[in-house]
Order: C-alpha cells, then sequence, then structure tokens
C-alpha cells in the first residue's frame, strides 16, 4: 500500500500542521483512515460537513447534477444557480434582494468589502480584535493576528481593530472616512466568543446612524450551526451585507455575499465576477442543504448543543479554564497544553480543532446524538 502521508508531505506545499493521519472514506459523524480506523469526527471539516459523511440526500442532488451539468459562467442562466438563489434569499430574512455566488468564506467577504467600498466611496473598514475573516489579502486584511499578517504587511485599505463586543469603541472609532463594519455573530477561530445578547442589536442601529455599512460574517456561524438558519436571526438583526460559506452547499466547495437594496443599487456589470461561482453542482447542494434544515434539526442543534455545554461544564479539571459556545459551536479553554490535548483526544478517536491559542473547539455534524457527546466527555475526563 502507498504511504499516502509521505507523497502529499513530500509534494504538497508546506503551510498545514500534519495531524498524522490519512482519512480515506466517511460514513455518519465517523471518518475511517486508511488502515480502517474509525474516528468520531467533532469537528466535520472545520464545520462543512454538518450533515456528516455520505448523507443520502446531499448525495442524491449531488449525482444528479453532476450527470447533468457541472459548470456553467455567471453570464447563462440555470435553474440551479435560479432556484437556490431564491431560496437563500427567501430563508435568510426581509432586507436581502441578491446574492452574489464564489467558492469560499474568504472569497464571500473579498466581495463584501469590495461591495461596501463601492456603496459609500469610501476606504476605512473596523473589524474586531480576535475576529477571522480569512487569509486572501482583503480578507487578511481584517483577520486578527499576527501570526497571520506578520510577513503581508502593509495590507489593503485602512482597517482599524476595535475590541469585540465593545459598543463605545465602536462609536469612537467610525469618522467620515469609514465605510464598513465587519463582524462575526459569534468568533469562532478567535477563540469561540459569545457577544452580549443585545449588541448585534445595537451594532446595527450605530451603523444606521452614521450611514455605515454593516457586513455580518456568518461563514461559520451559519447554516444551523448555533440553532438557526443564520445566528444573527437570533438577535433580530440583519445585515446591509451577510457572507456564508463552509456547509452551505453541504460539502461542496462555496461561497454567497448577500446584499441588501442599498447596496445592490450601486453593483455594475463586471464589477466582481467568478469563474466557477454559482456552479450548478454547487448549487445543487445548496438546494438540498436548505431542505434539510428546518425546525426539527433545528430544535435538535439546540438540544444537543445545550446538553454538550452543560455536560462540559460538570467536568470538575484545573486545567479548564471555561466553556463558551452556542448551539453546536463550542470551546472548551484551557490552561494545559491545547495542542497536546487535542493529540490526546486523537489518541482516542476523537477529532477536535485548536481556536485561539487556548481552545479546543467542537463543531460537529448537526447530527450528533447524545451517546456522541457521552464519549466526548468520557474521554475528556479521562486525558485531563
Amino acid at each position: 500500500m502507498k504511504n499516502y502521508q509521505f507523497l502529499q508531505q513530500k509534494y504538497t506545499v508546506n503551510t498545514y500542521v500534519n495531524r498524522g493521519i490519512t482519512f480515506v472514506r466517511g460514513e455518519g459523524v465517523y471518518l475511517y483512515d486508511d488502515a480502517g480506523n474509525k474516528y468520531l469526527d467533532m469537528m466535520s471539516n472545520y464545520g462543512v460537513n454538518i450533515f456528516g459523511h455520505g448523507d443520502k440526500q446531499i448525495l442524491k442532488q449531488l449525482e444528479q447534477q453532476l450527470r447533468l451539468l457541472t459548470t456553467l459562467h455567471g453570464s447563462f442562466n440555470n435553474d440551479k444557480r435560479a432556484e437556490a438563489s431564491e431560496m437563500l434569499i427567501k430563508r435568510s430574512g426581509q432586507s436581502y434582494t441578491n446574492v452574489y455566488w464564489c467558492n469560499s468564506g474568504a472569497e464571500a467577504n473579498e466581495a463584501a468589502m469590495k461591495f461596501a467600498v463601492v456603496a459609500t466611496g469610501k476606504k476605512k473598514i473596523i473589524t474586531c480584535d480576535h475576529g477571522y475573516h480569512g487569509k486572501t489579502l482583503g480578507a487578511l486584511s481584517v483577520t486578527y493576528g499576527e501570526k497571520y499578517r506578520k510577513p503581508f504587511l502593509p495590507l489593503l485599505w485602512h482597517v482599524e481593530f476595535i475590541p469585540h463586543d465593545d459598543l463605545e469603541a465602536l462609536k469612537k472609532t467610525i469618522d467620515k472616512d469609514t465605510a464598513a463594519f465587519i463582524v462575526e455573530p459569534i468568533q469562532g477561530e478567535g477563540g469561540i466568543y459569545v457577544p452580549d445578547k443585545n449588541y448585534l442589536k445595537k451594532v446595527r442601529q450605530i451603523c444606521d446612524e452614521r450611514g455605515v455599512i454593516l457586513i455580518i460574517d456568518e461563514v461559520q456561524t451559519g447554516m444551523g450551526r448555533t440553532g438557526s438558519l443564520l445566528c444573527s436571526q437570533q438577535f433580530g438583526v440583519e445585515a446591509d451585507i451577510l457572507t456564508l460559506g463552509k456547509g452551505l452547499a453541504g460539502g461542496i466547495p462555496i461561497g454567497a455575499t448577500l446584499i441588501n437594496n442599498k447596496v445592490s443599487t450601486v453593483i455594475f456589470k463586471g464589477l466582481h465576477t467568478s469563474t466557477f461561482g454559482g456552479n450548478p453542482l454547487a448549487c445543487a447542494g445548496v438546494i438540498a442543504t436548505l431542505d434539510k434544515i428546518e425546525g426539527s434539526l433545528l430544535k435538535h442543534i439546540t438540544e444537543m448543543g445545550s446538553y454538550f455545554i452543560k455536560e462540559l461544564k460538570k467536568i470538575k479539571s484545573s486545567s479548564i479554564l471555561g466553556v463558551r459556545g452556542q448551539g453546536l459551536m463550542i470551546g472548551l479553554d484551557v490552561k494545559i497544553d491545547r495542542n497536546n490535548l487535542l493529540k490526546k483526544l486523537q489518541g482516542e478517536k476523537i477529532l477536535a480543532i485548536p481556536a485561539a491559542d487556548t481552545v479546543v473547539r467542537f463543531l460537529p455534524p448537526l447530527i450528533i446524538e447524545k451517546k456522541h457527546v457521552d464519549l466526548v466527555i468520557s474521554v475528556l475526563k479521562k486525558v485531563l
């Protein structure tokens, strides 16, 4: 048998940590390595495989579309693109009028910032400490953290960082040159930080009063992850621009930038396009995904998330600093070596991922059951 780990490490660019496993297939909430070992997937490929692996409904729609048409430039019309666009706009709220399709969350944020600059004629963007919006140059400009930014400084436009969940800081930083404020409803990569329940609503008011475009990044929090289709819906807020990605197409690469009428009226032909954006295969995945995210699943996510957080908080260990999260977006903050803890979990056939410097992040498939949570809790107690 080929040594696929050796081949990957030899021939791919060295930008990823090597976690030392070669996975060859997935089924439900499990991943299987090349030796047949089964791992409980509590990270769903950083929140992408929201229905686990091999979901029959998703596969059926993707297989049908593979036989019909996989890609088609946006200058032509397509049945799946039209249906996916209509479904997403109608499910996302009252304000959004149009969607721009691309291939990732970072691309969705790139488009969002370009649209905001065109809509306002200004180029200052405000963002948050510990925020994460992607690693392409524009998205990196509003992503916090020296480890990502330092090699590429200076970055694009005029960007100012303020503390998350700090309304006074936002008010003080907005000036006549400010185009937009970009914010995650819950900070993911930064450490699973949940703001005050009124934060987004007050942010919306401030942006309206000051004529600033509000960009809400739901690449990680969207698509049911926190117990509603969009996390911002729980706060009763709609953005001027909303960005989505990760699980939006059930595992197929995609990004989406939703805009309201204030923004859409200034968009012109050729402003921003993408060869693969809105391809029929990905749009078939969007349709299948939106069909599956409904009341009973959202209730399940809320119940499982509450149970998971409650059980994590019950663990008695001096190594735990805190537990944060909402729905099935959960962080365990620890004061021991976080990466070593991830390795120990992996050694026990449980996969989790990092956030910030001290947080073990759980982004499991939305279909996990109580027995899976119980297994994680028992293993955590053991390794701690």
